[in-house]
């Protein structure tokens, strides 16, 4: 089983025996010889396993792991802050495997590094932009700030799939209107504790009943939650933020129609077919 499983995944690399015996410092008769039936000393084991990117389970043929459960894996076990990292090289990478040019993985990969490395001016915003028939991968790769977007083409029209064209302009007439924005921006400078209606007039210059009228707005799409506290003068409106909404990814892409130093890092626009 252990040979068959080397056999399986060198060829997937493309390592030759040769290859393979040399970074373990044994001959090609020894690699041949396991692929054949035989079984390689323990300590080549863990080796084995680290150059042909799979587990010792998998090795022994116990489990097939794929590369997204692996990653699942990696990440989960990685504290936070180091997780979000490397989940954004792992989006950098589908970026340039999108690209379908083997020759220049390892370029722009390192480009990337070097970039942020030696990078004179920290305000300029760099985006990379995949557009093809088959989907695309939208990456902003900002000193301070990384994002990425990825559509799978749909089966049937993107049109359909999206609420009707009024429905969308009522949401973008949230993010026009100044005294909704400013509120937003406000309550997304907070902590998630319920905030009384005067609070938010005082950080926003807005008046009491201004305030109630907008959050009743926000309430309605589902941004903002309403909540009633009780104090010994009475009770008073307050109202708690939505983290899990949408507003953080719609104003990045705001954001990115907004730039005026716009400076692409890297495109492909090969689509032939319209997006609605």
């Amino acid at each position: 089983m252990i040979g068959d499983q080397i056999k399986k995944y060198r060829t997937e690399k493309g390592i030759t025996q040769e290859q393979l015996g040399q970074m373990l410092g044994v001959t090609t008769q020894a690699v041949s010889r396991w692929e054949r039936g035989g079984t390689p000393d323990v300590e080549f084991l863990p080796l084995i396993s680290d150059i042909l990117d799979v587990s010792l389970d998998t090795l022994f043929g116990r489990e097939e792991e794929s590369f997204p459960l692996k990653l699942a894996r990696k990440l989960s076990q990685m504290n936070r802050e180091d997780a979000y990292q490397y989940a954004a090289t792992i989006c950098w990478a589908i970026e340039i495997g999108l690209l379908g040019n083997v020759s220049t993985i390892d370029d722009y990969m390192n480009r990337m590094i070097d970039r942020h490395a030696s990078s004179d001016d920290k305000k300029t915003d760099y985006f990379s932009k995949i557009i093809h028939d088959e989907g695309l991968a939208l990456h902003r790769m900002s000193p301070d700030l990384q994002t990425f977007f990825l559509m799978v083409e749909p089966k049937g029209s993107l049109r359909t799939q999206l609420s009707d064209r009024e429905t969308l302009r009522k949401v973008f007439s949230i993010f026009a209107d100044e005294k909704l924005l400013r509120i937003l921006y406000d309550i997304h400078t907070k902590a998630d504790i319920p905030m009384a209606t005067s609070l938010i007039s005082k950080h926003t210059g807005l008046t009491e009943p201004e305030v109630d009228r907008c959050m009743n707005v926000l309430i309605e799409n589902h941004l903002v939650v309403p909540c009633v506290v009780e104090t010994a003068d009475g009770k008073i409106n307050s109202y708690v933020l939505r983290r899990e909404s949408f507003v953080i990814p719609l104003l990045c892409f705001a954001d990115e129609i907004a730039k005026k130093n716009l400076r692409p890092f890297l495109g492909d626009y090969d689509r032939t077919k319209p997006f609605l």
